[in-house]
C-alpha cells in the first residue's frame, strides 16, 4: 500500500505545477524513517529494561540476603549485650562488696590501732598483777582470759577482713576481665552488623537506581510508542487516499476499460526470483524481487514511455514506462539508470542495471506491473 502511493504521488509530480513543497511520497518516506528509528529505539530501550528488571531481581535476591545475615547477627549482637549487662551488674555488685570490704579492713585495722595504742600509753597490768587484784582465783583467771581473748579478737577480725577483701578484690578483677572480653565480641559483632547493615543500604539504594532509570526508559519507550502509533496513523492516512490519487492519474493518462492483455511482457533481467508480490513482513510486497549481481543489464518488459527516471525514497533509483491502454511497469533499487522521462523505448532495450539503491538489503532488480496505477502480480503478465 505504501509504494502504491508513492507511485502515485509520483504520477501526480509529473503533473504538478508547484515545485519544492513536500509531496505525499516524500512525507511517507520520512514518516517511514521515523518508523524505522522508533523501532531500533524501541528494541534497545527493551532490552535495557529487560537488563535493569534481571538487575532489579538480582538485587532482590542480594538484599534478601543481607537482611536475613543482618536479622541474625542483631540477635547476636542482643545476646552479647544482654550477657554484658548481667556481668556488668556482677561487676558492680562485687565493687560494692569490694568497698565493703574495704572499709570493713579499715575499721578492723583501726580498732586494732587504737587498741594497741591504748595498750601502749596505758601500763597494761600483768597477769600476776591482774591476779593479785581478783577477788578469787577464779575470777583472776578469767580477767587474764579475758585480756587474751580480746586481743586475739582484734587480730582474728582484722586478719578475715584482709583476707575478705583479697578474695573480692580476685573475684572482682576475673569477672573486669570477663566483662572486657565480653565487650570485646560485642564490639566484633556490633562492627560485622554495621558492615551488613551498610552492605544493605547500599544495595537498596543501588535497586532503587535501578528503579528510577528503568521507570524512567518505560516512559521513554512509552513516548516512543506513542510517537509510532503516530507515524503509522499518518501514513495509514496517506495510504487512505491513495484511491483519490490513482483516479487523477486514470484520469491525466493512459488507460483503459478493458483488462490489458496478460501476454507480452518479457522478464526484464536475467536472475532468480527472490521474493513474490503478496503481503510480506506484515505489509504489501507490490511487485516481485529478482536477485541479480550490481551491474547486471535491466530490459524494457514492453515497449512504451518513459514516463519517470530517478530517484523515488524507497525505491531507489526507479524507472516507470507507460505503455498503453492502462499498463505501466516500474523497475526499482538500480544502480545506474540510462533513460530519461519521456523517452520512447522498445521491448528489451536497456534501461538501466540492477544495484541495491533506496530500501534494500542487497543487489536486486524490484519490478511491478500496475494497472491503471494498481499493482497487479506481475507474474501474470510475464511470458
Amino acid at each position: 500500500m505504501v509504494r502504491r502511493v508513492i507511485f502515485a504521488v509520483l504520477c501526480v509530480l509529473l503533473l504538478a505545477s508547484s515545485a519544492g513543497a513536500e509531496t505525499g511520497q516524500d512525507k511517507v518516506a520520512r514518516l517511514q524513517q521515523k518508523v524505522e528509528n522508533a523501532n531500533k529505539r524501541e528494541g534497545v530501550l527493551t532490552s535495557s529494561i529487560a537488563a535493569a528488571n534481571a538487575r532489579i531481581h538480582s538485587l532482590r535476591g542480594s538484599v534478601a540476603s543481607a537482611e536475613s545475615k543482618l536479622a541474625r547477627l542483631q540477635v547476636e549482637v542482643g545476646r552479647h549485650e544482654q550477657r554484658l549487662a548481667q556481668v556488668e551488674t556482677v561487676y558492680e555488685q562485687q565493687s560494692r562488696l569490694l568497698e565493703l570490704a574495704q572499709r570493713q579492713y579499715d575499721a578492723a585495722e583501726h580498732r586494732l590501732a587504737q587498741r594497741l595504742v591504748a595498750v601502749y600509753e596505758s601500763d597494761r597490768p600483768d597477769a600476776v598483777a591482774v591476779m593479785l587484784s581478783a577477788r578469787s582465783l577464779s575470777n583472776a583467771i578469767d580477767r587474764v582470759e579475758f585480756l587474751n581473748a580480746v586481743s586475739a579478737l582484734d587480730q582474728r577480725v582484722a586478719t578475715e577482713a584482709r583476707v575478705a577483701k583479697t578474695r573480692i578484690s580476685a573475684i572482682r578483677s576475673r569477672t573486669g576481665r570477663l566483662l572486657a572480653q565480653i565487650d570485646a565480641e560485642t564490639r566484633k559483632v556490633t562492627l560485622r552488623a554495621s558492615q551488613v547493615l551498610e552492605t544493605r543500604d547500599r544495595l537498596n539504594s543501588t535497586r532503587d537506581r535501578l528503579r528510577t532509570e528503568r521507570n524512567k526508559q518505560k516512559r521513554v519507550l512509552a513516548s516512543v510508542r506513542e510517537s509510532k502509533e503516530k507515524w503509522l496513523s499518518d501514513i495509514a492516512a496517506l495510504q487512505a487516499g491513495s484511491a483519490d490519487i490513482a483516479a487523477r492519474i486514470r484520469s491525466a493518462g493512459s488507460h483503459s476499460s478493458a483488462t490489458p492483455s496478460a501476454a507480452g511482457l518479457i522478464w526484464p533481467v536475467q536472475g532468480v526470483l527472490t521474493s513474490p508480490y503478496g503481503m510480506r513482513w506484515g505489509r504489501m510486497h507490490e511487485g516481485i524481487d529478482i536477485g541479480a549481481a550490481t551491474g547486471t543489464p535491466i530490459y524494457a518488459a514492453a515497449g512504451g514511455t518513459v514516463i519517470y527516471a530517478g530517484w523515488e525514497g524507497g525505491y531507489g533509483n526507479l524507472t516507470v514506462i507507460d505503455h498503453g491502454n492502462g499498463l505501466a511497469t516500474a523497475y526499482g533499487h538500480q544502480s545506474q539508470i540510462v533513460v530519461s522521462s519521456g523517452a520512447i523505448v522498445s521491448r528489451g532495450q536497456l534501461i538501466g542495471y540492477v544495484g541495491s539503491t533506496g530500501h534494500s538489503t542487497g543487489p536486486h532488480l524490484h519490478f511491478e506491473v500496475r494497472v491503471n496505477g494498481t499493482p497487479v502480480n506481475p507474474l501474470s503478465y510475464l511470458s
